[in-house]
């Protein structure tokens, strides 16, 4: 085992222990090493889709960090093939959440789905999608991915 130490927000990590808490751990450091591999098991089921998908990609960020907004509209337009549409909804005085429709080449849909995880002032972006109907047909490809 390797120890390491991190910084992270209270009510992250308070929002965190409760998870743990309700869930019956007994060690915050089982739980971060659960969720680590949780964490690299999406991204590597991720990888291996392949071909032309259908999907949504969901945003959460705070409209008050400054250039999230101009950032997000700027990487939407260079994925303007890919974007079949998008709905803007304001969650509180702080967040909104932008909910994106997208077809098309899972490459690019991934680097969309990436390019908009590395912004600052985005707190939460997930990508879940299926086969466009092409391979309806093939039961192996019709199963949605979670990123």
């Amino acid at each position: 085992m390797m120890r390491i130490s991190m910084s992270l927000p209270k009510k992250l990590l308070a929002d965190f222990d409760e998870v743990l808490k309700n869930r019956g751990y007994q060690s915050r450091s089982k739980g971060i090493r659960d969720a680590l591999q949780d964490y690299i098991v999406r991204y590597q089921w991720m990888n291996e889709m392949e071909g032309d998908r259908i999907g949504i990609i969901t945003i959460i960020y705070d409209h008050y960090y400054s250039g999230v907004m101009e950032n997000l509209a700027e990487i939407q337009h260079q994925f303007r093939e890919e974007i079949t549409t998008s709905m803007h909804i304001h969650m509180t005085d702080k967040y909104c959440m932008e909910i994106i429709v997208v077809n098309g080449d899972i490459n690019e849909i991934k680097e969309l789905t990436e390019k908009m995880m590395r912004l600052k002032g985005v707190e939460h972006v997930k990508l879940t999608s299926t086969a466009n109907g092409k391979e309806f047909s093939d039961p192996e490809h019709s199963h949605p991915h979670y990123y």
